[in-house]
């Protein structure tokens, strides 16, 4: 039953008009992990080499529920003035659609008062397929529909702009600036440009203990969501949490460091929405690799006056 009716909304979503609006960019509850997913700028602002893979899978038990593989790497480069940075979102799939989304990022990046801001833009390509033999029908011929499957794809473009001290960040970002047409079958799909803002901060209660509280805000200009979220950090190693999403889940969250620079980190969502009748949460594991390079001191030779 779940099954038929995600199918029949699928073909409601298609037959309603050939020109529509993509769905709101994959959201993770882990967010304070994939923040260059969303920002160029974030780029570089660890000053190491950093590595992130993400797995989601939303509203388990719901039937064709949204699954998500992502992966984002970055690393300062001093030749470039700046930090380069790479997101894949490998397997985004909702029903019988797919997304692909490469991207590769630069972010200037320059001292600013106590801290550093970086300054980055986001190029490459979202692609979108659909597995039309998957769909169950009455209206045989239908030519909306596709029989089998199809993809599309399209050039897409990213800003954003993020500072950060030891202490705090504030970072703001828009996706899809170029909000480009795919185009697949008989099927024409608008990407929708997305806004987020991002701030957090850390306060250090006990020499063992930190909390990092964070707030994200996220809005393709029709609908807007909000994440609140805050970890507790013990050691530095281990960390528990918990966030809410607005009309969404209420998250619970937990992560250890596994050995030296390497974190494990995982999150289940109790869904709040009338989507809990029919879920029974979302999960989401984490694993975060980063490291940081020993720069090599360059040798300088100065004429000491008193030899000459």
């Amino acid at each position: 039953m779940r099954k038929t009716l995600t199918v029949a909304f699928f073909i409601a979503f298609l037959g309603s008009s050939l020109a529509t609006l993509a769905q709101q960019d994959p959201q993770f509850s882990q967010n304070m992990f994939t923040k260059l997913s969303v920002n160029p700028g974030v780029a570089g602002s660890n000053d190491a080499i950093c590595a992130t893979l993400l797995y989601r899978n939303q509203w388990t038990g719901f039937g064709g529920e949204p699954k998500t593989m992502l992966f984002t790497a970055d690393m300062p480069l001093d030749l470039l003035h700046g930090a380069v940075g790479l997101s894949v979102y490998a397997a985004d799939n909702l029903g019988v659609e797919k997304n692909l989304n490469l991207r590769g990022a630069y972010a200037y990046r320059a001292d600013l008062g106590s801290g550093r801001i970086g300054v980055g833009v986001d190029l490459g390509y979202h692609q979108k397929s659909m597995d039309g033999s998957k769909f169950v029908y009455n209206d045989v011929g239908d030519q909306s529909i596709p029989l089998n499957s199809v993809s599309g794809g399209t050039f897409d473009l990213g800003f954003g702009a993020y500072y950060n001290t030891d202490q705090l960040y504030v970072g703001i970002s828009a996706q899809h600036l170029t909000e480009g047409d795919i185009k697949y079958s008989n099927i024409t799909t608008s990407l929708a440009r997305h806004y987020y803002l991002m701030a957090g901060y850390n306060v250090d209660l006990t020499s063992s203990l930190t909390l990092k509280p964070m707030v994200m805000l996220k809005s393709d200009a029709v609908s807007t969501q909000a994440d609140f979220n805050a970890n507790l950090w013990i050691n530095n190693r281990f960390w528990v949490g918990g966030s809410y999403r607005l009309q969404d889940a209420i998250v619970l969250m937990a992560g250890l460091e596994i050995i030296p620079n390497l974190k494990l980190g995982y999150s289940y969502d109790l869904t709040t929405s009338d989507i809990k009748t029919y879920s029974s949460g979302s999960h989401e594991v984490m694993l975060g690799y980063c490291f940081k390079t020993n720069k090599v001191v360059k040798r300088q030779f100065h004429r000491n006056v008193r030899f000459l």
